[in-house]
């Protein structure tokens, strides 16, 4: 939960060179980045952090020059100052001041709370029990300072375009994972309606041990309840832009799907082989899906000589072969297996912690924030502290929900989402396919093979499990 779409750094400071010295720009003075932008104590942290932060130094030495130097001075930044009354010249003052004040408040939180953090993983790593020292027990800084005086920062000098060589890498998405598995493995995913995709993940769900709710309600909050399997995370198809590589009804990061062929591979290359041999496949089927395994084992062994790691994960993701390995997730046969087996991992973490069941939240809570912190956030003492303490400052940013909440807060919020969200097409097609499952199960059926299939009939397609099929 998975992230993702929230501002540039180093823009603040540029070189202005008919000078011969800097100009500030506007981005880093007001604390905005645009006109659509909300009030700067609203904002994500890190816009402080970086160029700003230098921006808006130079901003308040400039203030703190006498008026005479000011005048003489030749950048556009400081003339505009000069030019202000003495009483703007103070209000300006007043609110970097308190800006710079509030950047170093928020600096030295997000340093204790790693290092608390960083003692929570020892304790951990040693069986020790946890308890409220090892939590920053204050929710992150919030400025309130004066506010940005609009009419004073209009006087200023507009900001130069950000050099090119600034801006972000895009994010891979779709068309990349699928180019990358074909040019590295010679791998092109088979792509099924959606329809069957989700029938094929109900089925895998319910032979796995998921429940109906489980599995529905974190569909209904990770793809807003009407998600298809291709979805990923903030795609915008006018620019071809997504906020981060997470896919599917589960949104698996790339980097999941690494630690995923890295640990279950070959568990997933069996079950290809034992399909494949079941009575009634198809010749040509069951050679495709013979293919498949030993393809998910050559992923496996590529997979297999990276270090095991999130880090290490994230940075393989970035590869030809990481990007191919995530389109896994688009085909019929392997995708909807390997979103249910995340799922399952993390059911099975909460099972060894002592959690025996957890309902559809407390799944997503884990899958959000990954099964470690979304465990702590479950149990005492750590459901009554802050999610900051459970949260990379970036993704906490990054991620609104989270701000300003405890750990049972946040799992409340994500009840009321799901409980919103299952409601939407999707998610009743999806819960519909469940229950359907469930009586050709109480009627006396069996699940094998991604079918359902009564112990005396022949094999059924998929669609006759679609309660939306005629």
């Amino acid at each position: 939960m998975a992230s993702h779409k929230f501002g540039q750094r180093g823009t603040g400071l540029v070189a202005y060179r008919s000078a011969g010295c800097f100009q500030m720009s506007r981005i880093a003075v007001s604390g905005i980045v645009g006109p659509m932008s909300k009030p700067f104590s609203r904002l994500t942290l890190s816009r402080l952090r970086g160029f700003s932060r230098a921006c808006i130094c130079v901003l308040a030495l400039a203030l703190c020059l006498p008026f005479a130097a000011i005048s003489y001075a030749q950048t556009p930044l400081q003339e505009a100052i000069a030019r202000l009354s003495p009483q703007q010249q103070a209000i300006l003052h007043a609110y970097e001041s308190a800006r710079i004040a509030y950047a170093k408040s928020v600096d030295a939180y997000w340093k204790r709370v790693e290092m608390k953090r960083k003692r929570r993983k020892t304790k951990i790593a040693r069986s020790l029990p946890l308890t409220l020292d090892d939590y920053v027990a204050e929710q992150p800084p919030v400025y309130n300072g004066p506010k940005r005086p609009a009419d004073i920062m209009a006087m200023l000098p507009k900001p130069p375009k950000p050099p090119v060589k600034d801006a972000p890498t895009p994010i891979p998405v779709v068309s990349d994972f699928l180019r990358e598995a074909q040019a590295t493995y010679g791998f092109r995913p088979d792509r099924v309606p959606e329809d069957d995709f989700m029938i094929a993940y109900a089925l895998e769900a319910v032979k796995l041990g998921l429940s109906r709710d489980q599995v529905v309600r974190v569909y209904a909050l990770e793809t807003g309840g009407m998600g298809t399997h291709d979805l990923q995370s903030g795609y915008n198809p006018r620019t071809g832009r997504a906020a981060s590589t997470a896919l599917g009804y589960a949104q698996l990061l790339a980097a999941n799907s690494i630690e995923q062929v890295r640990k279950e591979g070959d568990e997933f290359a069996s079950r290809l082989e034992r399909l494949a041999q079941e009575p009634g496949v198809p010749r040509d089927k069951a050679q495709s899906l013979l293919y498949k395994a030993a393809l998910v084992r050559r992923m496996n062994a590529d997979a297999r000589r990276v270090r095991d790691g999130w880090a290490a994960h994230v940075e393989y993701a970035k590869t030809p072969k990481g990007l191919a390995m995530h389109a896994l997730n688009l085909d019929g046969d392997i995708g909807p297996w390997m979103q249910v087996v995340k799922l399952r991992s993390v059911v099975e973490y909460a099972r060894k912690k002592g959690l025996g069941r957890l309902n559809g939240a407390q799944l997503e809570l884990m899958n959000l924030a990954g099964p470690g912190s979304g465990f702590e956030m479950l149990v005492p003492p750590g459901r009554d502290m802050p999610t900051s303490n459970f949260f990379e400052r970036g993704g906490y940013e990054r991620n609104p929900v989270v701000h300003e909440r405890t750990g049972a807060e946040l799992l409340a919020k994500l009840d009321e989402i799901m409980d919103r969200n299952i409601q939407k097409p999707g998610a009743q097609k999806f819960a519909a396919i469940f229950d359907r499952i469930q009586r050709r199960l109480a009627e006396g059926g069996r699940l094998q093979g991604g079918h359902a299939q009564s112990s005396t009939a022949e094999q059924s397609p998929l669609s006759f499990l679609n309660p939306f099929s005629r």
